[in-house]
């Protein structure tokens, strides 16, 4: 029984959505199951731990590295859609495996920072093999231990996670992702209690600031939030001038500019120059901590990795 790997599933999910119409995740699996001919045996294979079915695994996680190439983009929750980038692809003839994916920028900008705080630059994440069910191939030529294979993985795991948190964070309404922000500074430990530590300010028509926090439990420092909810362009130099300049209205000494988006390089080098400590947090470093911190997800799975206790078996 030999059941494909899942980038074999990447251009017979091209094909199905060509139609240009909305496909859920459901949809698209039983596709697949018409289009491979699976037997009932096949389809009830399951992975390891037997939580989840391999082949529907497989097929997701095609439609993961399609979306993260641009060659299919979400419209809703699990629903996608063909790209004109995708549509491109199949008008090329080419096989579509993660090789050719690499051709694009966002799939590359997805390869770099699922290998980001991992292995060294020699022994980074290849597409050239493909004989894994999960999110990373490996090149055999150059095997990683099985420690630096779980974090790999796990790296990858987190990207998807980010980018499927940030596509739900821009669909938000403003007023929901200020008290988001406020969320995050109270679940990173700022001001203690989540009923006084932090407030949103939306509906003190506060001019320049969008929520404050305590720095400490006493509130002997209090720091200043502004949050900015865009889902294209940048935060320049001016936003952040406007920022310090409501800092100072207040008095203020510290203050958190949030985006969805990213920082020009001018305004990154304004808060260095400034007596006011102000920090600059885009949407890459958004979802960063919120999934160190938890919020808004939910853990799905716990795997304990262990080592033997060589103390237990000295004897005295």
């Amino acid at each position: 029984m030999s059941i494909p790997n899942y980038q074999k599933f990447m251009l017979p999910i091209l094909k199905v959505i060509a139609d240009g119409k909305e496909y859920s995740r459901q949809k698209l699996i039983l596709a697949m199951h018409r289009e491979f001919n699976f037997s009932e045996e096949e389809l009830n294979i399951t992975i390891a731990s037997g939580k989840s079915k391999l082949i529907d695994g497989r097929i997701s996680w095609a439609q993961t590295y399609l979306v993260q190439a641009g060659l299919i983009k979400r419209t809703g929750r699990g629903v996608c859609v063909i790209t004109e980038d995708g549509i491109k692809a199949l008008e090329t003839g080419e096989e579509i495996n993660s090789t050719y994916l690499r051709k694009f920028e966002k799939f590359q900008s997805f390869i770099s920072r699922s290998n980001k705080q991992s292995v060294p630059d020699d022994e980074k994440l290849s597409t050239n093999t493909a004989n894994t069910n999960g999110a990373n191939i490996y090149d055999e030529q150059k095997p990683q231990t099985p420690a630096e294979e779980l974090e790999l993985i796990f790296n990858t795991l987190n990207v998807v996670l980010a980018t499927e948190l940030l596509e739900s964070i821009v669909k938000v309404s403003p007023q929901f992702f200020e008290d988001l922000v406020v969320d995050l500074m109270i679940a990173m430990g700022y001001g203690g209690s989540l009923r006084e530590a932090g407030e949103s300010t939306r509906h003190t028509k506060d001019g320049g600031v969008d929520g404050i926090i305590k720095e400490d439990k006493l509130g002997l420092e209090m720091i200043y939030l502004q949050a900015k909810r865009y889902t294209s362009g940048t935060i320049g130099r001016p936003d952040i001038q406007a920022f310090v300049g409501a800092l100072e209205m207040h008095r203020a000494k510290k203050g958190v500019f949030i985006t969805t988006t990213k920082f020009t390089s001018d305004a990154k080098e304004y808060v260095k120059q400034i007596e006011k400590r102000v920090i600059l947090i885009d949407g890459e470093k958004l979802t960063e901590l919120m999934i160190e911190h938890n919020l808004g997800l939910t853990v799905k799975k716990v795997y304990e990795v262990k080592e033997l206790d060589t103390n237990y078996f000295v004897e005295e």
